[in-house]
């Protein structure tokens, strides 16, 4: 099931925005498609501020064409502003060997790639009118099936590792992961280094911090403390600490500024 909202720090200053799941075809090479839309009035910008998932995302922009963005370690924003949309795809690990030798090289990072067909195809699937987004989803997943190829079972393994520590809460450290798969913390380490370019360690941090911040955003019946322990952070200060060092303000600090966001653009 996908969750619409996780990773992004203010859903209510969203535009518009949709994730979709990938067709059969991209299944084991795509996690789900996400699709922002805005037409702003002029003068007025909306920003867009997320705690990324750690995966690899292909991108593809009417104006800017297509780019692969690497894993993050810290919060990053957009300002919006006029009239545009973004098609990316969140890639699973089977996917990410196609288009990059060194993950690790682009943590952080953006580069464009020169693939004018699938900026083509998809550009003019959101143009379509009714349908645009799922007929963008269909041409971005028929793309990058054809580019990718047989998956093999390697990248299958490398799949069940990315979703045991992307989205298993169970998982707490690389020791479980690396049992839970049957292979050594040293292979696991070189399997998230190879189709990610985070350490297990950094990307079960990611998806706790994003578990948390989510859980702080909507809940507020429920105390800082509370969270920090179901989420597995010694205690309040170690949640406040990793909110600090990844998105630059403390737990209190965003419920407060999750409260008085109800304004969705600004000036």
């Amino acid at each position: 099931m996908i969750d619409a909202t996780r990773g992004i720090l203010y859903p209510a200053r969203l535009p518009e925005f949709h994730r979709l799941p990938a067709p059969a075809e991209a299944a084991e090479l795509v996690a789900w498609f996400w699709i922002p839309e805005w037409n702003l009035d002029p003068g007025r910008s909306s920003r867009q501020e997320v705690v990324s998932y750690p995966a690899l995302n292909l991108v593809v922009q009417a104006e800017e064409g297509a780019s692969l963005a690497g894993a993050t370690t810290r919060a990053s924003h957009r300002d919006l502003v006029g009239r545009g949309w973004v098609v990316g795809a969140l890639l699973r690990p089977a996917a990410v060997a196609a288009l990059i030798e060194d993950p690790a090289a682009l943590v952080d990072a953006e580069r464009a790639v020169d693939e004018p067909v699938l900026r083509t195809a998809v550009t003019a699937a959101m143009a379509a009118g009714e349908g645009h987004r799922e007929r963008a989803v269909e041409e971005f997943a028929h793309w990058l099936a054809a580019r990718v190829g047989t998956v093999s079972e390697p990248a299958r393994h490398a799949n069940a590792m990315a979703d045991l520590l992307m989205m298993d809460s169970s998982v707490r450290t690389p020791a479980q992961a690396a049992a839970r798969l049957a292979v050594s913390e040293r292979t696991l380490q070189r399997m998230a280094h190879r189709h990610v370019g985070l350490s297990p360690a950094a990307m079960i941090r990611r998806r706790r911090l994003q578990e948390a911040a989510q859980r702080v955003r909507d809940d507020h019946s429920v105390d800082l403390a509370t969270i920090a322990a179901e989420y597995g952070f010694a205690d309040h200060a170690h949640l406040s600490n990793e909110f600090r060092t990844a998105l630059g303000f403390t737990p209190s600090a965003y419920r407060s500024g999750v409260r008085s966001s109800g304004a969705p653009l600004a000036p």
